[in-house]
This record gives structure tokens, sequence and C-alpha cells, in this order.
């Protein structure tokens, strides 16, 4: 059974049990889904104690079938350590952009994975674009709430790490984001290293200029 509950009246953020309740951003009343779930404590141990510059970071057009394969290249050239907890990430990323790819009908995703160590985009804000995944595997997860008239959150919530994020963005359809908005955490100077993969529907791989695995 697929369980969502709201955060919030009228915030327009499901949270749900399952992989199935992302489907939530399709509601007319969901600006973003929330999957929300507890990492193998094995994993984040592991994680959490790599090198930053051994975390991967890596930016790539491709089709969601090559995403395992993308993942275990960009570790390799990251110096990311091979072994189990490694495999996690790459399955771990690979399912979720076939679950993001089947809720956005997408081809094509945009794959990043980014190693955050300073103040990125500290300002709320909605992305220009259709709708984004973000899932935090180490570090403070992205942080969202609800705004209006340019105002900030009064209220905000930080995803838990391990827990994908979909977001509607601009591009959705006019105003269908309800005043939902997110960033990353401040955490220039506090030693804090985030790493976040990052997935976004590409309807056309020809018209960016990232590096594109398509197959």
């Amino acid at each position: 059974m697929t369980v969502v509950h709201y955060i919030a009246k009228d915030a327009g953020i499901a949270i749900a049990e399952t992989a199935a309740g992302l489907s939530a951003i399709h509601r007319p009343d969901c600006a973003a889904a929330l999957w929300q779930r507890a990492p193998l404590p094995a994993f984040q141990t592991w994680i959490d104690a790599l090198d930053p510059q051994q975390l991967p970071n890596a930016r790539v057009i491709l089709s969601p079938n090559r995403v395992h394969e993308a993942v275990t290249q960009i570790c390799d050239v990251s110096g990311t350590r091979d072994g189990g907890e490694r495999a996690m990430l790459a399955d771990d990323a690979a399912a979720l952009a076939d679950i993001f790819a089947g809720l956005m009908d997408a081809s094509y995703l945009r794959l990043r994975f980014d190693v955050v160590e300073t103040n990125a985009c500290r300002k709320f804000h909605v992305d220009s674009i259709v709708a984004r995944l973000i899932c935090t595997y180490r570090g403070t997860g992205t942080q969202y709430g609800n705004a209006f008239d340019g105002d900030e959150p009064e209220q905000f919530f930080t995803a838990p790490a391990g827990s994908p994020l979909v977001l509607r963005g601009k591009l959705w359809r006019p105003d269908s984001c309800f005043g939902l908005l997110h960033r990353s955490p401040p955490i220039e100077g506090t030693g804090e290293t985030r790493l976040l993969l990052v997935l976004d529907p590409i309807s056309d791989p020809d018209n960016h200029p990232e590096p594109k695995l398509i197959g």
C-alpha cells in the first residue's frame, strides 16, 4: 500500500513511506514529494568517513539504463574506494534514476554528483526546470519551505540524509509550485562536506553542453 501524508496544511509537501509515494508529485495539490527512508548504518559510516577528495564529483547526460555503469566510472575517476558500500551507491543511484525517469516520462537524465563545502545556493529559490530529484548522501539535506512575495520561509524543513526529494520547478506548469522554495543549507566554515545526487529530466540531450553517455 502506498502511504502519503502532508507535513502541513496547504504546504503542498507530500511525505512518502515508499518509492511509489513519489508519484504524489503529479497530484494537483503537491509541489514536492519526499521519500522518507533511513540509510543503512554501514553505508552511512563508510560515506561519512571518505576523504572529500574521494567523493564522486561529475556531471553527465545519459539514458537511465546507463546510470549504474556511469556511477561506477565516476567513482573510479574520483578515487572512491571500491567495495560493497560503493556498489550500494551505484545501485541506489541507478534505482533512483529509474524511478525518476518513470515519473517524468524522461528518456534522458542529467546526473550530477555535487561535493559541497561552501554556501552553494544558500538563498531559497525555485529552479528553472520542470522538476528535480535531490538525494543528499552525506551531510545536511536540502532545506525547503513555503513563502510568498519574495520572502523567505518562516518555517522550513530539512530532508534527511538518504531521503530522495522530488521538487517541481518553474517549468512544470505556471503557478504550480505553491510558493515552495528550497536551498542548499549554509555550511561554510563548519568543516562539513555534503554529497548530493541531482537528477533532471532532459528532453533533447543535444542541446546541453554536458558530456553525454547515451545508450
